[in-house]
């Protein structure tokens, strides 16, 4: 019998996994990072499999370890149109700045996308964390915090707009009469604010989903405030069944203050499972991918996300904890938070805290047999933690193949997870229904 509430599963692709050394491994596929029909392959296979979405991540600038891992990402946007000719159903959901981009261009690209793939695009909304952007977009420095949240908040205000510009009726397309669109259902936005001034509107029409899916993956306050006002869907980290509860329901309490369904946010916390017959199989699996760290790489993901350079130190020393420094400008993060919160719990040494954090950056890393990883995700599900999970194999494909053919059969048989799309846009995947436009009867007109 099939449960009324049913997972939702994100397919997050990292070109070869996401463990930190998974280009480094023997069942990597380092060779075809740039190529398209990779992608596109990867994409099938979670289509086939009835998974909600296909997600990347981007960034706009390279990282400086570059030398050590494979650190460079193909523009989203533009790889996930070629995966929607490749793709029928799955959703298309693609990474994009708010502090370095601009609302009208961003505003068409994924206009674009949903049209193109006929309703299946999704936006996750970042305002970039990495300081070294700002020299790539002529800026001094990267604006604090709190100012890009504030230019977050306006720069949705400013495409949710856009998105509406057109009523869903304003397209004509009637040859008998000669009227291609009705110019009394295509508005201006008169956008004037602190950070952007357009006129608008968008010079395409309303898409399938009546705008793209709304994506959000921070969980620090500000970040929290802003999923609760505008995300539909939220990727989010933790490590334990309590963190997660508490941000599940801090999340949904926000959304009823800014009167909103709760139901219609969907939060997917990350999961990278190394799965084998066997518990010991998998911690050996894990082992092997261990062993191919190296500390210089790992060294310099641990100093972009605490502040703390730990070069010279013992790695199998104690974590000097006394040096982490929580009322800096890295305090306000929630991966750092996360952090701090495992050296508190489990006093790791340096090298058990950067192996717990190679597997995906801070994400739930687990290890076991199917049966274990389909538990957890019960449990995570059924208790008040999670809507689903954005599923992020430790390397591609092998690590996706054994979650979609060995885990998601048992979620099936126990009624948590579909067996066929019942819909084919990325909202009809998620439950979420189809906003009307903020335009809609209006008398508002462009001239």
């Amino acid at each position: 019998m099939m449960s009324k509430r049913q997972l939702s599963l994100n397919f997050f692709i990292y070109p070869d996994g996401h463990h930190e050394a998974a280009w480094r491994h023997k069942a990597s596929t380092t060779d075809r990072i740039l190529d398209v029909t990779y992608y596109q392959e990867l994409a099938q296979r979670a289509e086939a499999h009835k998974f909600d979405a296909v997600f990347f991540a981007d960034g706009p600038v390279l990282s400086d370890n570059v030398r050590y891992a494979q650190r460079f990402r193909l523009e989203p946007i533009t790889l996930l149109a070629a995966i929607a000719s490749a793709t029928t159903h799955i959703g298309l959901i693609a990474t994009a700045s708010t502090t370095y981009t601009e609302p009208y261009n961003l505003a068409r690209l994924f206009a674009s996308l949903d049209h193109l793939s006929r309703g299946r695009a999704g936006w996750n909304i970042v305002t970039t964390s990495s300081p070294q952007a700002a020299q790539n977009f002529g800026l001094p420095e990267h604006p604090p915090h709190h100012e890009r949240y504030e230019r977050a908040r306006e720069y949705l205000d400013v495409v949710t707009a856009l998105w509406d510009s057109w009523e869903d009726d304003a397209l004509v397309n009637d040859p008998v009469s000669g009227i291609f669109a009705d110019t009394s259902k295509i508005h201006a936005i008169d956008h004037i604010g602190k950070y952007f001034r357009v006129r608008g509107p968008l010079n395409v029409s309303r898409t399938p989903q009546g705008r793209p899916v709304y994506v959000q993956a921070g969980s620090s306050e500000d970040g929290r405030a802003f999923a609760a006002r505008f995300a539909e869907a939220i990727f989010t980290a933790h490590q334990t069944l309590a963190s997660a509860q508490e941000f599940y329901a801090d999340i949904k309490r926000q959304a009823r203050a800014f009167d909103r369904s709760p139901d219609q946010i969907k939060i997917l916390p990350g999961i990278s499972p190394f799965i084998a017959s066997t518990q010991a199989e998998a911690d050996r699996l894990q082992d092997e991918f261990n062993a191919l760290i190296q500390p210089e790489f790992s060294l310099a993901q641990l100093r972009q996300m605490t502040g703390l350079d730990l070069a010279g130190f013992d790695l199998d020393g104690p974590f000097p904890r006394h040096l982490i420094d929580t009322d800096g400008a890295h305090g306000v993060a929630s991966r750092f938070k996360l952090i701090v919160d495992i050296i508190d719990r489990e006093k790791p040494t340096i090298r058990q805290l950067v192996q717990r954090l190679a597997g995906a950056r801070g994400h739930w890393v687990i290890a076991g047999p199917p049966e274990k990883i389909a538990d957890n995700i019960q449990t995570w599900f059924e208790n008040g933690a999670a809507d689903g999970f954005n599923v992020m194999p430790p390397w591609l494909p092998g690590g996706f193949d054994l979650f979609a053919e060995q885990v998601v059969p048992i979620l099936r048989k126990r009624g948590l997870f579909r067996r066929d799309y019942a819909g084919s846009s990325l909202r009809d995947h998620y439950g979420l229904s189809r906003p009307a436009s903020l335009f809609s009867g209006a008398v508002r007109a462009i001239a």
